[in-house]
């Protein structure tokens, strides 16, 4: 049991008749202990049984408003509670059993609130994501973080990683169970039914909810919860800075740090994490990794893993081909966002930040051609690989997801790498890169269409795609090479040479992303067998590792680069010249500032004719212009487009100043 730092008092004989004048009885008056400052006139028609323990009723309340409450208690049964400093409890319709009630808790006109068995509230409860019949079930619990439960999901071929990891889940379940249920500090819970099983954070807001059972809502005073009208939720945990609005309906899932859910939407066997968005539609056993959004009434997502990813309206999935039911899943990986109407049967893979429009039922795998678009033409999936690069849609949204991250929890569960190129999406620019190669080769350069995998690709769409992949891959390296060489001056190509060498031998080889955090494949390969071996011993420990994952990303995202730099610009570690330097920073100057500018063009159909369709619905040519510049701007004035400008000019003066100390080093 949970119990206050407060000290608590026998009730007077004085206390006792003036609480029964006042309608108040108890089972037995010796059970029941007040706190010094106890104010016998705020408690009216109160029953109370078993062990009850009430603080000072001092203080008031100010509602929306302007109107004001006092502390008291009153219209309330009570059974084994303990009660607060300046607690306001009145008009209980059923009553309130086996409750810690912390200080400032304003609870009023709420049906029932009990914990009538040994709880852990949530944590333990299994979800079985992705995979409707089971066998990827991640077990919940307060802490839980994107990337372990990636982990626990993903990687069942360890069925001891599998068992240990649930074994740690379960003894801090064990570990945190009680008999009561606890409300923190200045929570309020109003209009709201039946409570059964839930821990209740500080600063909880409860406003009109309709069911809550088995669950925990992990608010504080920085990132407060709040739970609104018509909510039901079972078998959940909610984490701190979280929204449930509206009507939505939770049963088995956890939601992360600073998500949103609304209007209606229900979602049963899922995972949400951290900035996810939810509303109108449906979910079912979905992973949706952080920055998840859908916001369409007729948008179901079934049995797939996301993260970084806007469903379209309409957009949906199939699990099942109506054989041995709904056994199959699908990976949207990060970035990746759905057009209005598109449909994919899984199993399917589409890779990162790529678009699918149209419906595709032939099962794509595009893990090695990230941003791409997947379009349906005539029950056939095109593919154009590396197309999206270019997109300003791709580059707006990189720049808006740190913006969104509503988070204000100083305890950030999930450690979300935003980086558009990385060394998990540039190695798969690589693979890409040689996968269209060898389609050309194969197939002969001549060819109308590629086949790969399930889907064609078109002549012109295939060399375009060599070069935007070989356009990327030259600006990360670039990127990586002016980062290293920042700042200092160097007299020698011996200092140049010295100074690329890398910090860490960690980061060679393949790079995952774990739902969000990017990372070497080893050091996840390091954390697992950690796991399984008892190195990492608890929930607290895994999630240490992975923090220090996250710091040391740029440590580790160099080796990577050095690597690929020597491969991809065919240089020899102990050879390398200043003049090579200005080489690869000349060519990610080209790459930097071509792909600006696609992405200008890009942006520019924003603001052509057929963009002005619907303006000046009943003017002239000119209005019509007029009517649009006075809604959407200029051009030339638009933000983004400021920004892009900028980004030209700020990049070019860095690759020249760069440039510049290369041509001072004089041995």
């Amino acid at each position: 049991m949970i119990i206050m730092e407060h000290t608590f008092r026998n009730l007077t004989e004085a206390e006792i008749d003036t609480l029964i004048a006042q309608g108040c009885c108890a089972e037995n008056w010796s059970d029941v202990t007040v706190a010094e400052g106890f104010d016998a006139s705020k408690v009216w028609h109160v029953r109370m049984s078993g062990k009850i323990r009430i603080g000072e009723l001092n203080g008031e309340f100010t509602l929306a408003g302007g109107v004001k409450k006092s502390s008291g208690i009153r219209n309330a049964t009570l059974h084994n509670v303990t009660i607060g400093n300046g607690c306001c409890i009145e008009n209980v319709k059923n009553y309130i059993a086996n409750y810690v009630i912390s200080d400032r808790v304003f609870i009023e006109n709420v049906d029932c609130m009990i914990v009538d068995k040994r709880s852990t509230f949530g944590n333990g409860t299994e979800v079985s994501v992705l995979s409707e019949t089971g066998g990827r079930e991640v077990i919940i619990h307060d802490k839980l973080s994107a990337h372990e439960a990636y982990i626990a999901a993903m990687y069942r071929h360890r069925p001891d990683l599998a068992a240990k990891m649930k074994s740690l889940v379960m003894k801090y379940a064990d570990e945190i169970a009680s008999e009561y249920g606890y409300v923190g500090n200045d929570a309020m819970i109003v209009d709201t039914g039946y409570i059964k099983n839930v821990r209740i954070g500080s600063f909880c807001k409860i406003e009109s909810a309709g069911r809550l059972k088995n669950g925990s809502l992990n608010s504080n005073e920085s990132a407060p919860i709040h739970i609104g009208y018509g909510v039901i939720c079972d078998d959940f945990i909610i984490s701190s800075g979280s929204h449930i609005e509206d009507g939505t309906m939770l049963t088995r899932c956890f939601v992360g740090q600073a998500c949103h859910m609304g209007h209606n939407y229900s979602a049963s066997d899922s995972l949400f994490f951290c900035n996810c968005q939810e509303e109108n539609g449906e979910a079912c056993a979905i992973f949706a990794g952080p920055f998840t959004v859908t916001h369409h009434k007729s948008t179901l997502l079934i049995a797939g893993m996301f993260s970084f990813m806007n469903a379209g309206s309409g957009s949906n999935q199939s699990n099942h081909m109506y054989k041995l039911g709904p056994i199959h899943q699908g990976i949207m990986e990060r970035g990746a966002k759905t057009a209005s109407d598109s449909y994919i049967l899984w199993p399917a893979r589409i890779g990162a930040f790529s678009l699918v429009m149209g419906r595709h039922v032939a099962h794509p795998d595009t893990t090695n051609l990230p941003f791409s678009y997947l379009i349906e033409e005539k029950n056939t999936t095109y593919l154009m690989p590396g197309v999206n690069l270019r997109s300003v849609g791709t580059i707006r949204d990189a720049q808006k997801w740190p913006k969104r991250d509503n988070r204000k929890d100083p305890c950030r569960m999930d450690k979300v790498n935003y980086n558009l190129l990385s060394p998990y999406t540039i190695q798969k620019m690589f693979k890409g890169r040689e996968i269209l190669k060898d389609l050309a080769r194969v197939s002969g350069e001549t060819s109308e269409t590629y086949s790969y995998q399930s889907a064609k690709i078109k002549n012109s769409s295939l060399n375009k795609g060599i070069k935007f992949y070989e356009t990327g891959i030259t600006k990360f390296l670039g990127n990586s090479v002016i980062k290293r060489l920042e700042i200092t001056e160097f007299k020698s190509d011996e200092e140049i040479r010295e100074r690329l060498k890398p910090d860490t031998a960690i980061g060679t080889g393949e790079w995952v992303d774990v739902s969000g955090l990017i990372a070497p494949r080893s050091e996840i390969d390091r954390l697992m067998a950690d796991i399984e071996c008892g190195v990492l011993d608890s929930v607290e420990k895994i999630d240490a590792r992975l923090t220090e994952m996250h710091n040391n990303y740029y440590t580790y995202e160099w080796t990577w680069a050095y690597g690929k730099m020597l491969e991809f610009f065919g240089l020899e570690a102990d050879k390398i010249t200043k003049e090579d330097i200005i080489s690869i920073v000349e060519k990610w100057k080209d790459a930097v500032i071509g792909l600006d500018k696609m992405v200008y063009e890009d942006a520019k159909k924003e603001f052509s004719l057929s963009a002005m369709t619907g303006f000046g619905a009943d003017g002239t040519r000119e209005e019509q212009r007029l009517d649009f510049e006075q809604v959407r701007g200029y051009f030339e004035s638009n933000p983004f487009v400021e920004a892009v400008l900028e980004h030209i000019k700020v990049k070019g003066e860095l690759g020249d100043e760069l440039i510049a100390r290369m041509n001072r080093v004089t041995a």
